[in-house]
């Protein structure tokens, strides 16, 4: 077969989306593909989703299984080893048997962030975690500390709506407090308490969906000044700051590089105060740094560095032609 035919696949695959990029040895992006979720505690179908995805940027791409050489997938909730049967599932295409490799989603948005340099990335937005690759090359997150960063965005929006039903506003958060009522479809907060008192809806799934389209609302009323959502977004900041130093201890130098990834940190006020806290951080000084290539690209570099392509200068710049390669 010939070689210029040879093509990898890096896979970022979130809660909301699966990212599918097809690129060739020289890293020039062929394809992409967004698809529904890989995770199966977010969706059932995640096989389906990925599988579907993999077929589809295989198609756009002008490729088929044979000119594969490596798929490297960064799947969300892959956080033990009893997760790998689901997750080794998600990429079980007919008749593509060349080398994978299966890790956390944070592992491939790392990769793409700081080009595998030593550093701390820090996701929230569907889901949270933070990861660090140290000077020696260890690889540290914050759940090895049994740590969990509430700062998702179902769980901000979870946090500000109990502060809501608890009568903890003032009148800054009548705005919000509408958004609340229209985003659940109700006319009072009458309904909407009996709403609550209901559960909200019966289906995990669907209703950590409905609360995390929330989230949006809840960052930008924190910048227009609303004490409720102010409250539960410092709260969210100061775990995330926790986490940080956590992973901080492990470093050798003083000056650790932090990269943010997510729709939730990267909201105008979690950022901006993040920024300001970790300015006057415990152990280290934290640098944030804008992500280097978007965690699908950072799947691609895994799946080329795992084949013997060193991470040179002309590889990363083939990437980023690509828009989707963006962060």
């Amino acid at each position: 077969m010939d070689d210029s035919n040879h093509i990898v696949i890096g896979i970022d695959g979130g809660g909301t989306y699966t990212r599918v990029m097809i690129c060739n040895l020289s890293g020039n992006v062929l394809a992409y593909v967004e698809g529904g979720p890989a995770s199966i505690y977010k969706d059932k179908q995640a096989s389906k989703n990925v599988q579907g995805a993999i077929s589809e940027a295989l198609l756009a791409a002008g490729r088929n299984v044979q000119h594969v050489r490596g798929v490297a997938a960064g799947i969300a909730g892959y956080d033990t080893p009893s997760d790998l049967p689901w997750v080794e599932e998600l990429t079980d295409v007919d008749g593509l048997t060349c080398p994978k490799w299966n890790f956390n989603d944070a592992v491939a948005a790392h990769r793409g962030a700081l080009l595998a340099k030593p550093g701390i990335v820090a996701i929230s937005g569907t889901g949270s975690i933070l990861v660090a690759i140290t000077e020696t090359g260890q690889l540290l997150r914050n759940y090895d500390f049994h740590h969990y960063s509430a700062s998702a965005a179902r769980f901000i929006a979870y946090d500000a709506i109990y502060e809501i039903l608890a009568g903890n506003m003032d009148h800054t958060d009548e705005e919000v407090r509408q958004q609340m009522l229209g985003h659940w479809g109700v006319s009072s907060f009458e309904r909407f308490a009996e709403l609550a008192r209901s559960g909200f809806t019966e289906d995990k799934q669907e209703r950590n969906r409905i609360f995390g389209e929330f989230a949006p609302a809840i960052t930008k009323a924190a910048l227009q000044g609303s004490s409720v959502a102010r409250r539960v977004c410092d709260r969210a900041i100061d775990q995330i700051k926790v986490g940080i130093e956590l992973l901080g201890l492990s470093f050798s130098e003083d000056t650790v590089s932090v990269a943010c990834i997510g729709s939730v940190i990267n909201s105008d006020y979690i950022y901006s105060k993040l920024t300001e806290k970790l300015a006057h951080g415990n152990h280290k000084r934290y640098t944030l740094v804008k992500p280097v290539l978007s965690p699908a690209a950072g799947a691609v570099l895994f799946a080329l560095n795992s084949l013997g392509f060193p991470l040179q200068d002309d590889l990363i710049r083939n990437l980023q032609k690509s828009s989707f390669s963006q962060v």
